[in-house]
């Protein structure tokens, strides 16, 4: 659907009454919430949403990475909670290690336990997920990966992020457009932050996710600079919810790439890659984790890194300092 989102076309116009219809369905679960017609449950620690008003990838995963780290050099020991998307584990709230199945948990969670170093707790109740975190580890304050939407769990702080290429597309709700909420919830939020491109308001931060060395799957040991691909054919897959922005990415790095782009959170099997299987392949790091059981020697993964400015760090700094020093 990106395509149709992109403009104003008969799609969009065909679809454009049951965008209306859930911009008010949305509106009102949230006035809901507001108003106590729907409960929502405060948990002893502070929570911090990291999420975004449009569908499909943004950078939240980096940035919820960037986020422990930053964290745990200051001293305090954050937990995450996530969603699991596409796991198909029989029983939630689960815990999720550097060990767990991608196929049971979902391969964002898994990739949250090993980049981060910090609990990390999946399913789809959030006031569930993090009452069960916070009885099997000490945490200072909770991140919710990917929770704007879920008003059942109370909120300290709001960080949505923006992705600066694809912006608001159309500015239409789902189904005629890319928003899960209005434009003006923007209003609302603590913290904006604009992935890749010139911040696309005034109030937004700027954050670059950039990736300079890759890894191979196999053996995590060997690493190797991008630079070092070029002048060969490389085959790109990435099954994120922006692919494009992988690729872009790569390019940017000098690389000749071919694209392999799959659906968002794509269950990868061993086919999948057959016909790559004696080329040289770089992949998301998201996606490496689903492909371990079938590393070969020529399966490279590059890990993602955000980088935010010092005006964003300095307005961190402050909430941070009245949620857990207030």
């Amino acid at each position: 659907m990106d395509h149709y989102w992109e403009g104003w076309n008969p799609v969009s116009l065909i679809l454009l009454p049951f965008s209306l219809l859930f911009c008010l369905l949305s509106w009102l679960r949230r006035i809901a919430y507001r108003t106590g017609l729907l409960s929502r449950e405060r948990i002893s620690v502070p929570v911090i949403i990291i999420g975004n008003i449009t569908v499909g990838g943004t950078g939240k995963t980096p940035l919820v990475i960037w986020l422990a780290e930053w964290l745990k050099g200051r001293g305090l020991q954050p937990g995450i909670i996530t969603r699991g998307y596409g796991g198909k584990a029989d029983s939630w709230p689960r815990e999720v290690t550097v060990d767990s199945s991608a196929s049971e948990v979902g391969d964002e969670a898994v990739l949250l336990a090993r980049r981060s170093g910090c609990p990390v707790f999946a399913g789809p109740n959030r006031p569930d997920v993090a009452r069960a975190l916070l009885a099997a580890h000490p945490c200072d304050l909770i991140l919710s990966d990917d929770g704007l939407q879920h008003y059942a769990l109370q909120r300290d702080a709001e960080i949505v992020v923006i992705d600066g290429k694809r912006g608001f597309g159309n500015g239409l709700c789902l189904p005629a457009g890319p928003l899960r909420e209005r434009q003006f919830r923007l209003n609302q939020v603590d913290l904006l932050v604009v992935n890749g491109e010139k911040p696309l308001r005034h109030d937004a931060f700027q954050m670059r996710v950039e990736g300079e060395k890759a890894r191979l799957l196999a053996d995590n040991e060997q690493q190797r600079s991008l630079s070092e691909f070029t002048g060969q054919p490389i085959e790109a897959v990435a099954a994120i919810g922006n692919p494009e922005r992988f690729f872009s990415m790569l390019e940017a790095a000098g690389l000749r790439i071919n694209r392999h782009p799959f659906p968002d959170h794509h269950p990868f099997v061993e086919e999948d890659l057959l016909p790559l299987q004696k080329k040289t392949v770089l992949m998301t790091e998201k996606d490496a984790v689903k492909c371990t059981p079938f590393a070969g020697k020529s399966l490279w993964y590059v890990p993602a890194d955000a980088r935010l400015d010092d005006g964003f760090i300095q307005q961190l700094t402050q909430i941070i300092n009245r949620l857990c020093n207030g």
